[in-house]
């Protein structure tokens, strides 16, 4: 939307961060079987704009599992309005920890 753009009129970065990290955070929790916890942010990449009315998604996948910890790889794709392929425009390295009903680290379920 447009509220969400810079001085350039793309998306804000910090926008799309945010939109990678919800979307990891749901494949973390699936793997954890709990609540979980954002803790560390690597290898951020901003390889291309996202423009406004892009069409947005975001794809997850497992790098490794500590005993707490999980290391999701998240790369957002766009769809341009003018045309149909997907343009892969961010990816990033997210880890999120497995944390009990009172916040505290617990070890993965698998």
């Amino acid at each position: 939307m447009p509220a969400d753009t810079n001085s350039n009129g793309d998306i804000f970065g910090g926008w799309l961060l945010s939109q990678m990290d919800l979307g990891g955070a749901v494949f973390a929790r699936n793997l954890a079987h709990s609540r979980v916890a954002t803790v560390a942010i690597e290898a951020m990449s901003f390889i291309h704009p996202v423009l406004v009315g892009d069409i947005v998604t975001c794809f997850a996948s497992l790098q490794s599992i500590g005993r707490t910890s999980m290391k999701i790889d998240l790369e957002a794709w766009v769809q341009r309005h003018t045309d149909g392929p997907l343009h892969r425009v961010t990816e990033g390295l997210f880890t999120y920890v497995a944390i009990d009903e009172a916040g505290r680290p617990h070890p993965v379920r698998r």
